[in-house]
């Protein structure tokens, strides 16, 4: 593997936890260039012809084994878009770490797309952890735009894991979702935006199976006079069941619009959304303050709990 500089290493702690190569199939991207790649008897990882990107082919039954795709920006003005697709065979159980850490320390703009997609195959479960991290003190944005793709077919499982915490100015998240009968989709969003940052989260889901479920639930944080956008739509086209939630945290001038969306084009489909959008409570504070902490300090606690 490639070595890499010190903040890549630590773009690479942040979004993927790796503070070693890590342990079964893997490519780190670094700087727009892979800086290492492995893959194992059962998950293989392939470039793209014609585009930037992979393939990554994971055999039926795999059990046991993770896959890691990383991406690491430390170079201010690079702007690039990625195409990698997952080919998840019968019956596997596999973990995927993904996310992208963009430090921009300059005058340019840094940006990375990545568009995902997955094909699940019947019976497989999936569980997908994609962390979105900026740091760098450049008047340049850090810019992430995610676009995930997830078709997956009888009695799948897919979970997906989708954070941002820190440092991103501008994301657009778009995720689509097919789902066959007796599949089973979780999605878990974390987000919090500060100082001017603007984020917008797009969710289409699918329910065409019998026995189809979908349950996407986002909780955020607003701070500053940053933005934010959740946009959620479940199609119950079967007997099926959906649920979609937003909870946030508004703060200082910031601003969230949710916008939870239900289509039942079945009399069997069981849809339901639920939004709410708040300030901290009060006598969360002052709780948190007779225990000692000044007000600045309780505030933290009750958003890192929020958003455990």
């Amino acid at each position: 593997m490639k070595e890499l500089d010190t903040i890549q290493k630590r773009l690479l702690e942040e979004v993927a936890d790796l503070h070693t190569v890590p342990e079964g199939a893997y490519n780190i991207r670094a700087n727009g260039e892979s800086a290492g790649r492995r893959s194992t008897e059962n998950i293989e990882i392939t470039s793209k012809t014609g585009v930037s990107g992979l393939e990554i082919r994971i055999k039926p039954f795999t059990k046991n084994e993770s896959v890691h795709i990383p991406v690491v920006i430390a170079e201010s003005g690079l702007k690039e878009v990625v195409y990698n697709d997952f080919y998840v065979g019968e019956g596997a159980d596999v973990v995927i770490v993904a996310g992208c850490g963009i430090d921009n320390c300059g005058s340019q703009d840094s940006q990375h797309d990545g568009v995902h997609r997955f094909f699940i195959g019947k019976g497989a479960h999936v569980k997908y952890v994609e962390k979105h991290y900026g740091s760098g003190d450049g008047a340049g944005k850090r810019i992430l735009n995610p676009v995930t793709e997830v078709y997956q077919e009888e009695d799948s499982f897919a979970e997906m894991e989708m954070v941002q915490i820190k440092g991103v100015d501008d994301t657009l998240r778009t995720t689509k979702a097919e789902l066959a009968g007796g599949a089973k989709l979780i999605v878990r969003e974390r987000l919090m935006t500060h100082g001017e940052q603007n984020a917008v989260s797009k969710y289409e889901v699918a329910l065409n199976g019998k026995g189809s479920s979908a349950d996407v639930v986002s909780r955020s944080v607003a701070r500053g006079d940053s933005h934010q956008v959740f946009d959620a739509k479940i199609a119950g086209n079967a007997p099926c069941k959906g649920h979609t939630e937003c909870d946030s945290i508004i703060m200082d001038r910031g601003r969230i619009l949710a916008v939870p969306g239900l289509e039942a084009n079945d009399t069997e489909a069981e849809l339901f959304h639920e939004a709410a959008i708040g300030k901290i409570a009060g006598d969360q504070l002052i709780k948190l303050m007779t225990l000692g902490l000044t007000e600045a300090e309780a505030e933290e606690q009750i958003i890192n709990g929020f958003l455990r």
